[in-house]
């Protein structure tokens, strides 16, 4: 039986490990694409994400870009954005070209730089000059045209996009998860380059995502449950003690220890993300920590059996643990969803869970038949009623 759980653990562990990255049109050749007011574009780039191509020209006399955005795969209730960020490399100081349609049906596009998190995208002058700018739409295609006055002494920048909907004319936050998290990098003008940083590799940021994932699906999603197991099952067979006590705070222990890994990376991201808040899944988490955190000290103020405020305490520790695994599961969910776009990661997840499910359905049913074949073997050994039970009272009263 602990055999076949730690086979279950190791290999939850490689499966979510492993994170599967994807770039949309990576081998597209945008260039081929014909607008209809027969511009051309020196060059042409697929962006790594978000159905989205860059198109422009460079003119090193007067150090001007043209170029056109394209964003596929919206519909006309959706707004999308393209911009530099001259000194930074995220959201915040980045200088937006957006494109929607507007209250008379007109697709609207006009500049917008972002100053903090809770931007509405309103339209104002950027840092930098924008001598033209329009957009259109077709086919579930947003274009933006537009002519940048690139800063002096530089062609190369930080650039992000994003889409998202509008409602009864305001512009709705784009997603806080998946693709849109990730849509930013670089590129330079002159040479035609995109850089490296943006969606098509995995950042610092989410490498740190992903460490913070795995150890709390390891630890809470996975060993809580576990040590769960071996305590309600294993310690029915009279052979199993007290290993079954020792293997249940082994697992419970180390869930904590690596949980508490797991919350400390999930602190830092907060802080470093000061924009993206996923409030349920912090929430759970920050009572997990504290119930986690209570759990460990009850161990230590642990009755003996025979005490007689063990009673209260095993209602305790049974009701506390069952309220943490549950809430567990849960918080790993909610990790998935906030990590969009890794489904492999869930499915994997949800087979270990349905695993761990099954193999306790299987135990839960055979541990009752033991106990209850053991109380008739007991009641076989010693009646308590009848003829023996009227000898026993007399032999009690002799």
């Amino acid at each position: 039986m602990a055999r076949l759980l730690t086979t279950l653990l190791f290999s939850s562990f490689f499966l979510l490990t492993l994170s599967p990255t994807t770039s949309f049109a990576q081998n597209q050749n945008c260039s081929a694409f014909a607008f209809r007011n027969n511009q051309n574009f020196a060059t042409c780039n697929p962006l790594p994400l978000l159905n989205s191509f860059l198109h422009w020209s460079y003119h090193p006399d007067n150090h001007t870009v043209d170029l056109a955005y394209r964003h596929g795969g919206v519909t006309d209730s959706d707004w999308v954005a393209w911009g530099l960020n001259i000194d930074g490399s995220r959201m915040v100081g980045t200088q937006c070209l957006v494109a929607l349609r507007n209250s008379s049906g007109q697709i609207h596009a006009y500049t917008s730089p972002i100053a903090d998190y809770n931007t509405r995208l309103t339209q104002g002058a950027l840092s930098f000059n924008v001598p033209r700018i329009e957009a259109e739409f077709s086919n579930n295609e947003f274009i933006i045209f537009a002519t940048l006055e690139l800063p002096s002494g530089r062609t190369s920048f930080n650039q992000a996009w994003q889409n998202g909907r509008v409602s009864a004319q305001a512009l709705q936050a784009h997603d806080q998860s998946g693709d849109n998290m990730r849509s930013f990098g670089s590129v330079d003008f002159a040479n035609g380059q995109l850089g490296s940083d943006g969606g098509s590799s995995v950042t610092s940021r989410q490498r740190r995502r992903h460490v913070h994932g795995v150890l709390n699906a390891v630890s809470w999603g996975v060993l809580m449950p576990m040590g769960a197991v071996f305590a309600r099952y294993l310690k029915v067979f009279k052979s199993a003690n007290p290993a079954w006590f020792y293997l249940h705070v082994a697992c419970q222990t180390s869930a904590y220890a690596v949980g508490v890994a797991g919350w400390g990376t999930g602190l830092k991201l907060g802080s470093d993300s000061p924009g993206i808040k996923f409030t349920t899944h912090r929430n759970i988490g920050i009572t997990l920590f504290c119930l986690g955190t209570l759990q460990v000290f009850a161990l230590l103020l642990r009755p003996k059996p025979d005490h007689k405020y063990r009673l209260y305490w095993n209602i305790y520790h049974h009701a506390i643990g069952y309220t943490v695994i549950s809430l567990s599961i849960a918080n790993v969910f909610e990790g998935f969803d906030a990590l969009n776009g890794q489904k492999y990661w869930k499915r994997a997840y949800i087979g270990v869970i349905i695993a761990l499910g099954a193999i306790a359905v299987l135990l839960e049913a055979f541990t009752w038949f033991i106990v209850i074949k053991r109380k008739k073997t007991d009641s076989n050994k010693y009646p308590q009623n009848g003829t023996n039970a009227y000898a026993n009272g007399t032999h009690q009263q002799a």
